[in-house]
């Protein structure tokens, strides 16, 4: 496999797990960078890295890792990195998909790849972590009307704080959160978490929502429209609680996303609008519970 096939199929494979560029409200911790160089990554790598679960921006070898007396530990995925290696046409005759050439300097440059890890799937040693600076966090402040409306949903799904990722499981019927001090903002924190509530309200107990009842695989119509009616919900919730200048940007691009995959079925969308609507009433307790 060519790298451009190797970096093709990383972004499918992050599109598939429903990571979305434009819908990422984490707080920043910096441009991923090498942790011995000090180095920025660039260009389809800053990509590659950032849309990873981890928090630390730092990555490194394994032979980096074992140099500065530290380890990668057991069973840990690698993520690539890649860059141009310029060649000297003269040097050699191997004609290669993977390559620019430059006629005029008789040189071509192969795209080529290597591996990386995150800090935080390495042992190093104390001394090595203690002259990196600290991930600055920020000041959860809730906010009571938000904090109100989730706290108040009837027959509402567990909500646990881990991992890297906002999502919803119908399977343990559970909303899965990163830490409030993991977000830009508590505006954002709220956003994501009504996303997520809005979701629940399909399982089976609930409103018995056909597009999170059945499988569907992502971009499918049934999938771009059950996100549809998670984030226009969430914007009802959103100007419930009165949040919704902080962040209506972010769910002004994320709809608009999916309305490109959508745009040659209005109907689909104005049934999205009516479900988000009934889901929000059922977050707000105005809805009949069957439980």
């Amino acid at each position: 496999m060519d790298v451009y096939a190797i970096v093709t199929e990383k972004i499918i494979n992050l599109l598939e797990q429903g990571v979305v560029p434009w819908r990422k409200p984490w707080i920043s911790t910096g441009l991923p960078r090498n942790l011995v160089s000090k180095k920025q990554y660039r260009g389809v790598n800053y990509f590659l890295l950032s849309a990873t679960k981890y928090v630390s921006p730092y990555w490194l070898t394994m032979r980096q890792a074992n140099q500065v007396g530290g380890h990668v530990r057991k069973g840990e995925e690698s993520a690539i990195v890649v860059f141009w290696k310029v060649e000297d046409l003269k040097q050699s005759s191997e004609n290669l998909d993977t390559e620019k050439s430059d006629d005029k300097n008789r040189r071509r440059f192969l795209l080529r790849y290597y591996r990386v890890f995150n800090l935080e799937q390495c042992e190093l040693p104390q001394a090595v972590l203690n002259k990196l600076p600290k991930v600055e966090t920020q000041k959860h402040t809730p906010i009571s009307a938000c904090a109100e409306i989730i706290g108040c949903m009837p027959n509402a799904p567990e909500i646990q704080h881990a991992g890297s990722k906002a999502f919803y499981s119908a399977l343990t019927d559970r909303v899965t959160l990163r830490p409030p001090e993991l977000f830009t903002s508590p505006e954002e924190y709220y956003a994501s978490g009504f996303h997520e509530l809005i979701h629940s309200t399909g399982h089976q107990k609930r409103l018995s929502r056909e597009s999170i009842l059945e499988a569907a695989p992502f971009g499918s119509p049934t999938y771009s429209g059950e996100e549809l009616v998670a984030e226009m919900g969430a914007a009802y919730l959103c100007a419930e609680s009165g949040i919704s200048p902080p962040v209506i940007e972010n769910q002004a691009a994320y709809v608009a996303g999916w309305l490109k995959k959508l745009r040659d079925d209005r109907k689909l969308v104005v049934e999205a609008a009516a479900q988000a609507q009934h889901a929000a009433e059922y977050v707000l307790g105005k809805v009949p519970t069957t439980v």
